[in-house]
């Protein structure tokens, strides 16, 4: 790092710490302080029952503390990544940086624990004393050898997991990354040369780790500062390092390196030169993790040998080491079933499942956060991105599962699938009430074309169905174009083998489509020649026929162009007098609860008989997702204390619901908080027809539809599902321009589903 580029982050990386409140940190309450009621269950005298279950039963302390969900992250600051030996007050900011990162990635709390200890028994004693506050402990950053005996009394005495990151975090994922690039470069553990430099914690740890995934003991020289690890020498030496000691007449990197398949350094810069990578085996594998500069750059690599496969611990160049892909998720298994111990079963576990996530199709919230980035396995991803958000669920049951087979799980899972389930739940935040929908598109098989099927959401949706559902994509787009993009994208799927493709340009049903357009559009003012043109060009109109004709049972469109564009085309081609656009529905997921509104976008203005249509519609949506309707009629005026359009136009359609016999809950007219505030609608009028808040928001028009729509998502952090196109069917839906790859998916799953058997 030159001097210039210190100076240029040193001053926003100190605003950072310090704004807008010190630290990275705090602690907030989750359960209600608000009366003296709360207090006396918060603590005395209610705190005594609680107390008393966990001294009969330890084991309950995890049901009525936050101890099964708490992990320590302890150091003495003898050894900061970087910067050295630097004392337990200035290595404070990295440890709150550790724990941010376990809760941002597996939703862990952590406190931070940094001691004036330098005696590693005295350290380990310590740490032991902690084990009734903690349900995992993460050693961090405590020099070599002594982070060995820590961990090892810790281990020994502790009946809680103990994992010392930089030894056997970095292990995992170079381990991760080392079954990867033997799978690209055609080699085996059992066969291969290593040469290691370093000798600390982190690489004995990654050596072993390696050993225990095949390679030979052998086949392994390990360098220090102090050159080869041999048998006899005396200089530096432990039994971490002596495990590795070879009875050789060589004394150096430069004795050793000829013939080498993989080079391991976690040293220090120009510790591997071009010199040295010449003299490795083909296709050699050059693993250079020291900070911030690596044993040898990429480029010189690539001079040299152009087919090397390389990983470095930087995040600017392919192939990062960063412990973050493994720890977090470690954690999360490990306390998930109550592991007293993290063995070599669970991190074996660990290694599997993060190699197999970056050989699976890339995931598109990972191509969104790395956007411009190649994401597809390959000598440039071997490892996953650590924002790959299927990280949780697939390594945390892995480990989980490795927990439960090894026999150190206190608290074993019936059903591991269930439990990925509800960790990819915590991720993505619609998973969890979008399960009845996904699980009733599996069990019918509908085609649904994609109108902009070059777009690379829609391509990643479809991937992802197959995945996901049984459903059939269908892709409108140039033929060369999609090709190009899956290539892009790294995603394996192939027209004719996994979807069908419609070529808008040179498709053998053109004629057919056309004419029948214009058999619908005859007498709309549309001619044969404009027919042609606009089945030619116009994607909407080629999905709507295809609907219509039957090539497909449903179209997803919208990803670019204005809704009412759209809709005009839906309408055009597949509305009947039984059949036609009353609404658009809108899911919002927030961390309160969920949230339907409507309409979004058909009528600007609509009468009571079209808010009418839009309530049952909605109502009849709202049980797909397996809930149980509160419709809120939402104006500016409130039961009936203003004479307005928006009022009056609320009131007639209640006139006409009340007339029908309907079986759902619905009150209105009303403010948005009246509908929410139960207490609040209760002072207003007692005899309100449902108590609770509504789940749906029924409005007077779609400006403020949209509005509280757009609100929510832009301000309230809330995930859209939707918008869901009512009352024609399922058979066409209309997304925005703003939706993601997994919003399209989630549209498909809706339209995989008739609305029908919802009543």
């Amino acid at each position: 790092m030159t001097e210039q580029t210190h100076d240029d982050n040193r001053h926003p990386a100190l605003l950072y710490h310090e704004y807008p409140r010190p630290g990275k940190l705090e602690i907030r309450a989750t359960k209600p302080l608000a009366n003296g009621y709360d207090l006396s269950r918060a603590y005395s005298p209610g705190v005594a029952e609680a107390c008393m279950e966990i001294k009969a039963n330890p084991d309950t302390a995890a049901r009525y503390t936050t101890r099964g969900n708490l992990v320590a992250v302890v150091t003495n600051g003898t050894a900061v990544l970087g910067l050295g030996n630097i004392g337990a007050l200035a290595s404070k900011p990295v440890m709150e940086g550790k724990a941010v990162l376990f809760k941002k990635f597996a939703n862990i709390d952590c406190f931070d624990i940094e001691l004036n200890e330098p005696d590693p028994v005295k350290l380990a004693e310590i740490v032991c004393a902690m084990e009734p506050t903690f349900g995992a402990i993460n050693l961090e950053d405590i020099k070599a050898p002594d982070c060995f005996i820590v961990e090892k009394i810790c281990r020994e005495r502790m009946g809680i997991p103990v994992f010392h990151d930089d030894q056997h975090g970095t292990a995992i994922v170079v381990g991760a990354a080392a079954t990867n690039a033997l799978r690209v470069a055609g080699k085996r553990f059992e066969d291969i040369k290593i040469v290691s430099t370093g000798g600390g914690a982190a690489g004995i740890a990654c050596l072993n780790m390696l050993l225990k995934l095949g390679v030979q003991r052998e086949n392994v020289f390990l360098c220090d500062i102090h050159g080869l690890v041999h048998a006899g020498r005396e200089v530096d030496m432990n039994p971490q390092k002596a495990a590795f000691a070879q009875a050789t007449d060589a004394r150096n990197l430069d004795d050793v390196i000829d013939g080498a398949d993989l080079f391991l350094g976690l040293s220090g810069p120009g510790a591997l030169t071009v010199e040295h990578v010449a003299r490795m085996a083909k296709r050699p594998i050059i693993f250079a993790l020291a900070n911030p500069t690596p044993e040898i750059l990429p480029d010189q690599v690539r001079e040299i040998a152009p087919d090397a496969i390389i990983a470095t611990g930087r995040s600017d160049f392919p192939n990062q080491v960063n412990n973050v892909l493994c720890f977090p998720f470690i954690f999360r298994g490990a306390l998930d079933v109550g592991a007293t111990e993290i063995n070599d079963a669970m991190q074996i576990g660990c290694v599997e499942g993060i190699a197999a996530l970056a050989r699976a199709t890339t995931s598109a919230e990972a191509a969104a956060a790395y956007k411009g980035e190649q994401l597809s396995f390959g000598a440039d991803y071997l490892i996953p991105k650590p924002f790959d958000p299927r990280l949780m669920g697939i390594v945390a049951s892995s480990v989980a599962r490795a927990a439960m087979d090894s026999g150190v799980a206190k608290r074993p899972m019936a059903d591991l699938d269930a439990y990925k389930a509800g960790l990819d739940a915590s991720v993505f935040r619609s998973a969890m009430i979008m399960r009845p929908v996904f699980e009733a598109a599996r069990a019918a098989s509908r085609r649904i074309v994609f109108a902009e099927g070059e777009d690379e959401r829609v391509l990643r949706a479809a991937s992802a169905m197959l995945e996901e559902t049984t459903e059939v994509p269908i892709l409108i787009g140039r033929p060369e174009v999609i090709a190009s993009r899956l290539e892009r994208a790294g995603l394996s799927i192939q027209p004719g083998r996994d979807f069908e493709l419609v070529n808008p340009q040179d498709d053998p049903r053109y004629r057919d489509y056309w004419r029948s357009y214009h058999q619908i559009m005859q007498r709309r003012g549309v001619t044969p020649d404009l027919a042609r043109a606009i089945l030619r060009t116009n994607t909407t109109a080629i999905g709507a026929i295809m609907v219509h004709r039957g090539d497909a049972d449903s179209l997803i469109c919208g990803t670019f162009g204005q809704y009412l564009w759209h809709l005009n085309y839906i309408t055009q081609i597949l509305g009947t007098p039984e059949r036609h656009p009353v609404g658009a529905l809108s899911l919002l997921i927030q961390q309160e609860g969920n949230l339907f509104v409507a309409d979004t976008q058909v009528h600007p203005n609509p009468t009571p008989e079209q808010i009418v249509e839009t309530t049952i519609a909605a109502a009849r949506h709202v049980r797909r997702f397996g809930l149980d309707p509160k419709i809120a009629l939402c104006s500016h005026s409130q039961f009936g204390n203003l004479d307005t359009p928006s009022g009056r136009n609320m009131r007639g359609a209640l006139e006409i619901l009340d007339q029908m016999g309907l079986d759902f809950d619905y009150e209105g007219e009303m403010h948005v908080d009246a509908a929410l505030d139960t207490d609040l609608r209760a002072r207003l009028l007692p005899d309100a027809r449902f108590s609770g808040p509504a789940n749906v928001l029924i409005f007077a028009n779609t400006d403020a539809a949209s509005g509280v729509r757009n609100i929510l998502k832009t301000r309230a952090d809330a995930l859209e599902v939707g918008p869901t196109l009512m009352g024609m069917g399922n058979t066409a839906h209309i997304v925005t321009s703003s939706i993601t790859a997994r919003g399209l998916l989630n549209m498909a799953a809706l339209a995989g589903t008739p609305v029908a058997q919802y009543g």
